[in-house]
């Protein structure tokens, strides 16, 4: 039997523990580390659920602001 199209993979799960839910978005795990400490050493990308990601850019908001200042 020769080998049909590659299934789509499943929908990756939040890597903020205690969550789960689907993932939204992805970032650099470094980027994700500076809103969620305890975050799993596990790639180099983070996905994060709606509701995390939109934590993310509220603990990260300043910083980011000032990073585009200095264009």
């Amino acid at each position: 039997m020769t080998p049909g199209p590659p299934e789509p993979d499943a929908e990756e799960a939040c890597i903020v523990p205690n969550c789960g839910a689907p993932a939204a978005r992805h970032l650099a795990l470094a980027e994700a580390r500076k809103a969620f400490d305890r975050l799993p050493d596990k790639g180099r990308r983070a996905p994060l659920c709606r509701d995390h990601y939109r934590e993310w850019k509220k603990a990260t908001k300043d910083a980011r602001k000032l990073d585009r200042l200095g264009w």
